[in-house]
């Protein structure tokens, strides 16, 4: 299973200059930014978070019911703990059932390819009205956060979220979910051990997730991670 280090101090909010991808984070252990994920030859794991009258049918059914609003922008995390961070360990009202999603690949790694960054970047972009362009076309977005430990703290390195929006939304639901599972009690599972200082316990439930073999060309990254 994965390990959680500890964070050594809140990062700041604002991205990470696409100059500055291939670096290593103050750690010296992690580049700044990386793709972690579980994932297999054929599939990654992503998760996402929903209020249970769309989450649960969602998981019994193993794809996203009608209800889900194909026309909406729709971001996915590969990061199980930066998940639990937005969500809360599925507190937050609408978010009170985690999914892990599992997807296809080639999905994954088109969306990589045919996305731009969320925000205006000078190492990536020729101007703003050049990103902007570029916003309006692109079927996807690719924003990078700072990663979370098991407080979910800051880490001085950062993590991939998705989003995906038109034609890719609608592929994400229809064509590339593989399956569906409802991971509430995990996350309920690894907060109730954490808050009783059982940190090894925690660490241990956490899906395994390794670095991931972006595609050429993943906004932010400037080469393959």
């Amino acid at each position: 299973m994965s390990t959680v280090p500890h964070a050594s101090g809140p990062v700041s909010g604002e991205p990470v200059s696409a100059d500055l991808a291939g670096s290593t984070s103050p750690t010296g252990t992690e580049p700044l930014r990386r793709i972690r994920a579980r994932y297999t030859e054929r599939t990654v794991t992503v998760y996402q978070a929903y209020a249970p009258e769309l989450g649960l049918p969602a998981a019994r059914d193993g794809r996203f019911p009608v209800a889900w609003k194909r026309e909406r922008m729709t971001w996915i995390k590969p990061s199980f703990l930066w998940m639990m961070y937005r969500c809360g360990w599925a507190s937050k009202a609408g978010q009170e059932t985690v999914l892990a999603v599992e997807i296809d690949r080639a999905g994954f790694d088109w969306a990589l390819r045919h996305a731009c960054l969320s925000h205006y970047d000078r190492g990536e972009h020729a101007d703003r009205d050049a990103w902007r362009r570029q916003l309006r076309e692109s079927p996807a977005r690719v924003q990078w956060d700072p990663e979370r430990d098991l407080w979910l703290r800051a880490l001085p390195y950062r993590s991939l979220q998705l989003g995906l929006a038109g034609e890719a939304s609608r592929r994400y639901a229809d064509e590339w979910t593989v399956g569906i599972t409802d991971v509430t009690g995990l996350a309920r599972e690894v907060r109730s051990r954490v808050a009783a200082g059982d940190v090894a316990g925690a660490a241990g439930l956490l899906p395994e997730e390794r670095p991931y073999p972006a595609p050429e060309g993943t906004p932010g990254l400037g080469r393959v991670s």
